[in-house]
């Protein structure tokens, strides 16, 4: 058996272009361009939306 290496997930192999949001009641995708010159704030929660 493979042993686990720390943490849950992968390290990202490519730079975040864009990113799957939700806003007003739905999805949509969000393309990082489209902020480009302005100050932005990810936030990023594990485990949010999975109703447990």
């Amino acid at each position: 058996m493979e042993e686990k290496k720390e943490g849950c997930v992968e390290p990202a192999t490519e730079p975040l272009t864009d990113a799957n949001v939700y806003k007003q009641g739905g999805f949509r995708t969000l393309k990082l361009s489209d902020f480009r010159g302005k100050w932005i704030v990810l936030c990023f929660y594990p485990g949010d939306f999975t109703f447990v």
